[in-house]
């Protein structure tokens, strides 16, 4: 069963440190301004990559989730939505440069807005903490578009919630669950 889309998006950072490699572009200037709209949820089950659970104790069977992600006019504004998740659990949520896949690294690094950037303000961090019956809802807003030939690929949830200072800042533990994101009509 799919849970209705929201809105608004998150960029991400790496998952295990600074990302060898992001998408992204230098900088506000030369940031796009077409309007783009990606989305994606569902069901996590362990097979379909559209949405896919790594670790079944944090995403339990039946737990669900759904992303919208609107870009436009040097803005972009994600929302998440999440249900049956492990209750009152924080988990880091970050976009990633790639599809969802059988493994939990197939997503790749974090997106990023500013390539080397790990911070809030070039990526999209939507870190939710679940309710005693495993709900949540979370949402981001960035000042600037995304790039239409660098689009982010998927949303990952991760096992802690993001850290936001020292050495280890944007990192949030073992991916969890993913939700690939496809152009929304």
């Amino acid at each position: 069963m799919r849970m209705p889309a929201l809105l608004l998006a998150m960029l991400a950072t790496a998952c295990a440190g600074p990302p060898a490699s992001v998408h992204g572009f230098a900088g506000p200037s030369e940031a796009p301004t077409g309007e783009v709209k990606l989305s994606g949820g569902g069901e996590f089950s362990t097979s379909d990559t559209s949405a896919i659970a790594y670790d079944r104790k944090l995403a339990p069977q039946g737990a669900q989730a759904s992303v919208t992600v609107e870009s436009s006019g040097n803005k972009t504004r994600t929302a998440l939505v999440v249900e049956g998740l492990l209750p009152n659990h924080h988990y880091g949520v970050h976009l990633h440069t790639k599809p969802c896949g059988a493994k939990p690294d197939d997503s790749g690094p974090h997106y990023q807005h500013r390539r080397g950037e790990i911070s809030p303000s070039s990526e999209v961090w939507l870190d939710v903490t679940t309710n005693g019956d495993g709900g949540g809802r979370s949402t981001a807003r960035n000042d600037w578009a995304l790039d239409p030939a660098n689009l982010p690929g998927s949303l990952v949830l991760h096992s802690q919630p993001t850290k936001t200072s020292g050495p280890e800042v944007g990192t949030a533990g073992v991916r969890v669950a993913c939700l690939t994101l496809k152009k929304a009509s």
